[in-house]
């Protein structure tokens, strides 16, 4: 994992700025995790299966981005072929990107619900469970008390 993915994904809000500011040119994966939607246009264009690779984390671009809270950049890994139903790699957190729309905080329960809706009508199973805790999407819906995302995810 980068060095700008490990500092995004602990917080280091003034670390990811510092190196951003030194205008590094994004793999998919920061790309993805940064909403950079041009840039993630422009290497899927050059490599159609990056859309569904798996980082040295074990995370995809689409769960980055959704996680996130990056609309546009979804919807451009969707309109490439990403797949919203693969389960990520990681030993600890086996996530599609459902699970990680529906689990983000990050951008607030405006833009959970429209990454979810986004995924479900691109195809997205919400019964798909979360690698060994079984956990659903609308388990994290419930969990933060989305009733607006949990009515959408049991649909």
């Amino acid at each position: 994992m980068s060095k700008l993915l490990e500092a995004l994904h602990s917080g280091q809000t003034d670390q990811v700025e510092a190196m951003l500011a030194e205008s590094p040119e994004l793999d998919v994966f920061e790309a993805a995790a940064l909403g950079r939607a041009d840039r993630l246009r422009e290497l899927v264009a050059g490599d159609a299966g990056l859309a569904n690779a798996y980082g040295d984390d074990g995370f995809q671009p689409l769960a980055l981005a959704c996680f996130y809270g990056h609309i546009q950049a979804a919807k451009g890994l969707l309109g490439a072929g990403a797949d919203p139903n693969t389960l990520g790699r990681n030993q600890h957190i086996q996530t599609n990107a459902l699970h990680a729309a529906a689990a983000s905080e990050n951008k607030g329960e405006a833009t959970q619900y429209e990454l979810c809706k986004l995924l479900l009508d691109c195809g997205a199973d919400p019964g798909i469970p979360q690698g060994t805790n079984e956990s659903r999407a609308i388990d994290s819906a419930r969990l933060n008390g989305d009733t607006r995302l949990e009515a959408l995810l049991s649909t």
